[in-house]
């Protein structure tokens, strides 16, 4: 039986433990952050946190003081080896408001969830067949201070992965407010034409993906500068090369894409 951790507790899977007054599911009032581990070590550690610390700030929670990420990432360790998930595993750390109305919040400081899964041995290698990528329209990604944040209103990205399962495609394009490129529904975008590589620009309300800032860096390392700026859906469909990247699949390249 798998065990999930709730607020430093481990509970069977299946326990319910969220109240049905809980603002994370009225409001979706929280953060989420996704991580991956090799053999018990959470990759890239330091940048998921640092993610997750300046969102609880934005978000204006209370963090209290033994709530750090060295606890975290201990208890994330210990329910690793509880759930027997020793080679490659996805870890989802859900942090969210206590009960309350819109107004009347109970408590500001954050309740928190811990989930793992097994991954195959496979997961982050280059892919060999590349993906076929759609365009969504339907629902827009806002550009404001939220944007560059995990957190737990993710609709515009659930609207578009229905829409990529629904024509069979691999993934989708997300568009922000602008009906520009914004993010897929799973990562980060790059493009390359004429050997130059851009990406979606922060403040065009892209995640701020932990795997885009590392890659970004890997490029820098090597003399190869990524230009961040904003990318029309043209610029995407005339693309030399496009490839996604998030934390859990790394890098993979896109051969087609779809209007």
């Amino acid at each position: 039986m798998a065990h999930f951790i709730y607020n430093g507790k481990s509970y069977e899977a299946g326990r319910a433990v969220i109240g049905p007054d809980s603002r994370a599911l009225r409001y979706g009032d929280g953060l989420f952050e996704t991580f991956k581990s090799s053999n018990g070590q959470l990759l890239f550690a330091a940048d998921h946190f640092d993610r997750l610390w300046n969102g609880l700030h934005l978000m204006q929670f209370n963090v209290p003081a033994l709530l750090t990420p060295e606890r975290l990432e201990h208890e994330i360790g210990e329910l690793l080896k509880k759930n027997r998930h020793t080679g490659l595993a996805r870890i989802r750390l859900t942090l969210f408001r206590g009960d309350g109305g819109l107004y009347d919040v109970m408590n500001h400081q954050p309740g928190y969830l811990v989930q793992t899964w097994a991954l195959p041995e496979n997961a982050g290698q280059w892919n060999s067949n590349g993906l076929v990528m759609g365009i969504h329209t339907d629902a827009r990604k806002c550009r404001d201070v939220l944007s560059n944040l995990k957190h737990n209103n993710f609709l515009p990205y659930v609207l578009a992965a229905l829409q990529a399962k629904k024509e069979k495609w691999n993934d989708a394009a997300v568009l922000n407010d602008a009906g520009r490129v914004c993010d897929s529904s799973i990562a980060n975008i790059f493009i390359v034409k004429n050997g130059k590589v851009s990406t979606v620009s922060l403040e065009e309300g892209c995640i701020a993906g932990v795997m885009r800032k590392n890659i970004i860096r890997l490029l820098a390392d090597h003399d190869i500068p990524v230009y961040e700026s904003a990318i029309t859906v043209d610029e995407l469909m005339d693309a030399d090369e496009v490839f996604v990247t998030n934390s859990i699949l790394n890098a993979r390249w896109v051969q087609q894409v779809n209007e």
